[in-house]
């Protein structure tokens, strides 16, 4: 079991960089947080939040113009990259192409100068952890991208970093590759004990990767929760706008759905699969020519009109104008929508909301 005690702590730190005009800009602003030790925490942000330079300023390739960067309480000021015992993996591995799989995995271990069996011994297990048994003497040029990056990351837990900096090391695979990848490098951090920072813009990665997640904008921090709460509770409209959310509504001015909400709050937040299409589903007539779609069913409490309608992987996604309410996407079946039985750009649609997909904010 993971030590959750002491490991990263980040105290008001700020960090500038100079733009090609000469001027200072601000890129992490008085950013705090903490890091224990076995946990795995993602830095979520928009493109220029941020999350980047902040990783860099922990690993000591960034200077700090304010604040302090500790390990176990200790102060890293002054202490030199290498000397810090943090493990960095990229975006681009960047694999020792004259080195096959096994050696590359070794080579933060021999320049540690540990012993030949204790090498052998630590490429086999994390080569087994990644999912690459048996690819120790394999060229790095026969690997596929996805490959490539499960080296690195075996690369990057050999020598055991207290802690290991990860900047968006999923971005340049597909996203399909990401999706796998991502539950991946989430077990092999967890089975290692790996206590890690990982960078990245994906929702979905951060979700699948992270224990918690910290938001950033504009070089703040606007929350840091577990994936779950940080879902159904977020802090600020501007954290919900991020994960998705797409309508925003006042409490108190549309009774339906105030009906299905507990908790307090000041605004409801509403995203895909928020409301979903009333009782039985059957061919859509267009608006004004016949009754609604779901009219005689039990359960809707919302009405709006379909704007447009797109196959995803699975599901159908109705983007729908609710009454006072705004546009809402509608998660559906793609089997309903194959059967006919879903409606179409026009139609006009009955819907109830699910409680557990609204979210309650401020």
């Amino acid at each position: 079991m993971s030590d959750r005690t002491g490991g990263l702590t980040v105290r008001d730190v700020v960090v500038h960089y100079r733009d090609d005009d000469g001027t200072t800009a601000t890129a992490v602003d008085g950013l705090s947080l903490d890091v224990p030790r076995g946990e795995v925490l993602a830095l979520l942000g928009p493109s220029g939040s941020g999350k980047s330079t902040l990783l860099r300023a922990v690993a000591g390739l960034e200077p700090l113009s304010a604040g302090s960067v500790a390990w176990d309480g200790q102060d890293l000021a002054g202490v030199p990259v290498h000397r810090r015992g943090f493990g960095l993996m990229f975006q681009d591995g960047q694999l020792f192409a004259h080195r096959d799989v096994g050696a590359n995995v070794a080579f933060g271990l021999e320049m540690a100068h540990v012993p030949r069996a204790e090498r052998i011994a630590r490429v086999a297990e994390l080569l087994e952890v990644v999912g690459l048994a048996g690819f120790v003497h394999r060229a790095v040029a026969t690997l596929s991208g996805g490959e490539r990056q499960r080296v690195a990351l075996a690369r990057s837990l050999a020598p055991r970093p207290r802690l290991l900096l990860l900047d968006e090391p999923l971005s340049a695979l597909d996203r399909a590759l990401r999706e796998r990848l991502a539950g991946e490098v989430r077990a092999a951090l967890v089975a290692t004990g790996t206590t890690a920072l990982f960078v990245t813009h994906d929702h979905d990665e951060a979700f699948a990767v992270a224990d918690r997640i910290a938001v950033l904008d504009a070089g703040r921090l606007l929350q840091v929760a577990p994936p779950a709460e940080l879902w159904h509770r977020p802090a600020s409209r501007r954290v919900a706008e991020f994960l998705g959310y797409e309508a925003f509504v006042a409490v108190g001015s549309v009774p339906a759905l105030d009906a299905v909400v507990d908790g307090g709050g000041s605004v409801l937040a509403l995203g895909p699969g928020s409301l979903v299409l009333a009782g039985r589903r059957r061919a859509a007539r267009a608006a004004g020519t016949g009754p609604a779609v779901g009219a005689d069913d039990d359960g809707a409490t919302l009405r709006g009109v379909v704007r447009s309608a797109g196959f995803r992987r699975g599901v159908v996604e109705l983007v729908v104008d609710v009454e006072r309410v705004g546009e809402v996407t509608v998660v559906e079946p793609s089997r309903a929508y194959a059967a006919g039985d879903l409606p179409g750009a026009g139609a006009v649609v009955r819907l109830r909301a699910e409680a557990g997909a609204i979210a309650v904010v401020g």
